[in-house]
């Protein structure tokens, strides 16, 4: 499970004075940033073989400017190609947002999905979780050791 920890700016904040709802899809970008480094260890864009196919995001409670997030990543289930990661965000210790992404394996030249190799695949099974997202950090600690 990769870990993100992120301090809401004030710009990232709405008229109600919670965290916007078209916030969460950078702060899982972010997040995602060690399951990139496993395909590209550089980050190079040159040489991107990832594509997004699907993004959803679920709203539980609101998220405020001031106070530190967490934001948990984990893979969820691994096809050929695709790999289901799963996010969820945590304030106070309690969880308030949850969201996920299918990333694709993608060779840009042939416009084609490739299969991800089986060293990738093995790091990838390193951070499987296939549970429901606790509601509660510590909940998260004690499933998770």
């Amino acid at each position: 499970m990769f870990t993100e920890i992120i301090q809401p700016r004030f710009l990232e904040t709405d008229a109600l004075g919670h965290i916007n709802n078209n916030t969460y899809g950078v702060w899982f970008e972010a997040a995602r940033d060690p399951f990139f480094r496993l395909f590209i260890p550089d980050l190079d864009a040159k040489k991107w073989n990832l594509v997004i196919a699907h993004s959803s995001c679920d709203f539980l409670k609101e998220v405020f400017y001031g106070k530190e997030v967490i934001v948990k990543t984990a893979i969820q289930k691994m096809g050929n190609s695709s790999v289901d990661l799963i996010h969820a965000v945590y304030q106070n210790g309690k969880l308030c947002t949850i969201g996920k992404g299918v990333m694709i394996h993608f060779n840009h030249e042939t416009k084609k999905s490739m299969p991800i190799p089986d060293s990738i695949r093995y790091e990838l099974n390193k951070h499987l979780f296939t549970k429901s997202w606790p509601l509660t950090l510590e909940e998260l600690e004690i499933i998770t050791q």
